[in-house]
């Protein structure tokens, strides 16, 4: 009897030893009995710091604007009939006066014409006559009346006129001139009438002198 009890206090002995290195095994973090998986650490949240703002410089607006010119501009007419300011010309002065010339010109931004087969057209050849804007007949340009003008005089009396060329009237030369102009209007008259007047007012007098002598 004495060998099986010897058998079972050694079984005893080695059950304590494997029980002792379990619980080592399980204290020391090597093992878990949880079925449920193990969640990762959190990590670190790093602070971003403060949030700037970033405002968008607003853009130049885009000009929209339309040339005082394209005012006297028609659309779509022929480029040969614009007036002078819609269109810019390779003009020069060696030609002969009164004589027809021809010159290269293009419209000006915003302008559009055709061609007499009514196609779009930017560059064109221009006739006209070769002469300055102050040589023009009176009936191209429009001169603004003296307010200052009014004397009956003979001679008859001259003063200088701010003159401007007609819009559609093409000439060499500043388009704005003065020139000196008979007086034609006194005291709301006309100065035919007012001269007129003033004979008969004179002859008047004199016969009214001779009668009294």
């Amino acid at each position: 009897m004495a060998a099986p009890v010897v058998q079972l206090r050694a079984l005893c002995r080695l059950c304590r030893v494997v029980l002792f290195l379990s619980q080592f095994y399980i204290l020391s973090g090597g093992g878990s009995f949880s079925e449920e998986p193990s969640q990762p650490l959190p990590q670190a949240i790093k602070d971003p710091g403060p949030t700037r703002t970033f405002t968008a410089a607003p853009r130049a607006a885009e000009s929209t604007d339309i040339p005082p010119y394209v005012m006297k501009c028609p659309s779509n007419g022929l480029c040969s009939r614009l007036p002078a300011d819609c269109i810019d010309c390779k003009t020069n002065f060696s030609c002969v006066y009164g004589k027809p010339v021809t010159f290269d010109c293009t419209v000006k931004p915003s302008v559009t014409c055709v061609d007499p087969d009514f196609k779009s057209q930017k560059s064109f050849v221009l006739n006209m006559t070769c002469r300055f804007c102050w040589q023009l007949p009176e009936a191209d340009y429009e001169c603004f009346s003296s307010s200052n003008c009014r004397a009956v005089s003979c001679p008859r009396q001259r003063y200088a006129a701010n003159c401007t060329v007609r819009d559609h009237i093409h000439c060499l030369g500043n388009r704005t001139f003065l020139k000196m102009l008979y007086c034609n209007w006194t005291g709301g008259y006309k100065w035919s009438t007012a001269l007129a007047l003033r004979c008969l007012h004179v002859l008047e007098v004199t016969r009214v002198f001779i009668g009294a002598h």
